[in-house]
């Protein structure tokens, strides 16, 4: 494990006549800050550019966890990942295909490597508010106008946990001779669990660029890059990335992915159970908020097609993920931004993100029974104020 091999080291007596410039001297840095494990790319501890040892060995385990070809860890974030994938498949001049509601990070490889962009426009469940999954044959249609765009890339799920069929995606996409690129950047979680959808790494996917940091227990920046199938230039992927990704990446981030991915490996089954029942209490103590004749609504409370999972409010809503808790409030006198400024000041909860008419919450593997409840009981507080 790279966490406690670099712990030894830390332990070993060596002096540091290396990168950083610390010295794992913690009098130099904040009490908390873990510089004793900061370190720079010395024998022993493999290159991230040009992995052969303790540092392949975590891309080999995040393969085998996800089911992808090849592994790379991204101490950038998924931004990096998505500018190297696009970048990798498409030249100067190209058009590609996005969906209308893409990460800014599509946007700016567009900008960088001089792409055009085709947006297909996501549709809206009125009811909700919440945009809907991307469909193969919206896909299909623009495919067939635009014969020349050969690079898809979408977002599955969404930041509202909004999933779509990428199995039938990638069968359009390929049929077109195109190659399928998923942001699935709050999808880290999906495949551990039956209860949750399955990962797009095993849906026909050709490149997939995941979050650990966002839904799973990894400090902020940790991602992967997973080539899925032979139709990935997996070199082109990997020399953009060696350009685009910090030549001095942190062994504190590394060692935050190995963490995960052994944790994933070693305990993961438990701790989903554990996240199923916590979600599954959850939704229980909250079902009463779509009995109160137009206040909030905690979208999967009701008519849940499996354990924790919301119910189909559109037709072009392919699946979600129970891990997000959407609260909408368009039926009370309350905007997002309002609703989450009385669960900060009042109740000391902070959520991800505000919108005009719902919220979001971010759940995970991690939170506390005592948490899910902290919400269940502010939610409900906060409702019955309004009647």
């Amino acid at each position: 494990m790279l966490y406690e091999k670099l712990k030894e080291y830390a332990k070993s007596g060596v002096y540091p006549m290396h990168m950083p410039g610390h010295k794992q001297n913690q009098s130099f840095i904040p009490p908390g800050l873990p510089c004793d494990i900061d370190i720079t790319e010395i024998h022993g501890f493999d290159d991230l550019h040009n992995p052969h040892g303790v540092l392949l060995e975590t891309q080999l385990l995040a393969a085998k966890l996800y089911g992808s070809l090849e592994a790379l860890m991204l101490v950038n974030g998924t931004t990096v990942g998505i500018l190297a994938a696009i970048g990798a498949h498409a030249k100067r001049g190209d058009k590609i295909l996005a969906v209308s509601n893409c990460h800014w990070s599509t946007i700016n490889a567009a900008d960088l490597f001089g792409l055009e962009i085709e947006y297909i426009t996501v549709e809206t469940d009125e009811a909700s508010g919440v945009p809907c999954s991307v469909t193969p044959e919206s896909i299909a249609l623009v495919l067939e106008n635009n014969p020349d765009i050969k690079l898809v890339i979408i977002t599955s799920p969404t930041y509202e946990g909004v999933v779509s069929d990428i199995a039938s995606i990638a069968d359009v996409v390929h049929n077109a001779e195109g190659i399928l690129i998923v942001d699935a950047a709050h999808g880290a979680h999906l495949g551990f669990s039956d209860a949750f959808p399955k990962n797009a790494t095993t849906l026909g996917a050709d490149i997939v660029i995941m979050s650990l940091h966002k839904t799973l227990p990894a400090l902020t920046q940790c991602s992967l890059l997973h080539i899925c199938s032979e139709r990935a230039d997996v070199g082109e992927v990997k020399r953009l990335l060696s350009t685009l990704q910090t030549s001095s990446p942190s062994y504190v981030l590394m060692a935050s992915i190995d963490y995960c991915l052994r944790l994933l490996e070693s305990d993961g089954d438990r701790l989903f159970k554990e996240y199923e029942r916590n979600l599954s209490a959850f939704r229980c103590s909250v079902s009463s908020l779509n009995k109160t004749g137009g206040r909030f609504i905690c979208l999967g409370t009701t008519q849940a097609r499996q354990m924790n999972r919301p119910p189909v409010l559109h037709p072009c809503i392919f699946d979600y993920d129970p891990g997000k808790i959407v609260v909408l409030t368009k039926n009370t006198t309350l905007s997002g931004a309002q609703l989450a400024y009385i669960l900060r000041t009042e109740y000391k909860i902070e959520i991800e993100r505000v919108y005009d008419d719902y919220i979001i919450a971010m759940t995970s593997i991690c939170d506390k029974p005592e948490g899910f409840d902290h919400l269940a009981i502010a939610l409900c507080a906060i409702d019955e104020a309004l009647a």
